[in-house]
């Protein structure tokens, strides 16, 4: 028997928070929750990383998930927005800890490669291949569907399978995946 198991996934961000929260019972993964934090308006950093860690409480406290996978920073424009990032991922991992949930981090790439079966995909890409598997409807922010990129990579890193493993092409998907398609 296949216990339910829960994975939320979180892009931090300083300004913007993505999150996505799916549902897996046997070999059915359901999107349970695709949104953003928005944490812009807030004065100063401190207030922002405080935030953080309430809304990833609130978060873990209301989906009570089974793991938590993040986005790791990367070095992009500049090391202080590298920095930042950084420690608005460890205070959700903090918070995560604090409520035992083991923590899982992925990198921008792989989480792609994972996804879309391109480690350079754009977020365009992604959300559309989440619409796809998910039959989700894209939001307007894509921080959210990156989230939930991150949940539905660390199930298939877990499970050792990905669309680019485990399917030659979209036929073969749609050939083994008949309950799964409306």
């Amino acid at each position: 028997m296949n216990k339910e198991k829960i994975i939320l996934g979180i892009d931090p961000g300083t300004n913007i928070m993505g999150v996505g929260v799916i549902n897996i019972n046997g070999k059915f993964i359901k999107c349970e929750k695709i949104e953003i934090v928005k944490l812009n308006k807030l004065k100063n950093h401190a207030l922002k990383l405080k935030s953080i860690f309430i809304e990833t409480l609130k978060l873990i406290d209301t989906y009570k998930p089974d793991e938590v996978a993040f986005e790791a920073p990367f070095y992009g424009k500049n090391v202080q927005s590298m920095l930042k990032l950084g420690r608005a991922q460890g205070v959700s991992m903090a918070a995560s800890l604090f409520r035992d949930i083991p923590i899982f981090e992925y990198s921008p790439k792989k989480i792609k490669q994972s996804i879309t079966g391109n480690g350079n995909a754009s977020k365009e890409q992604v959300a559309g291949m989440l619409k796809s598997i998910l039959n989700i409807e894209i939001p307007k922010y894509l921080d959210g569907t990156d989230g939930l990129a991150v949940a539905l990579c660390h199930y298939y890193q877990k499970n050792n399978t990905n669309f680019k493993s485990s399917y030659k092409d979209w036929s073969s998907f749609i050939d083994k995946n008949k309950d799964k398609i409306i």
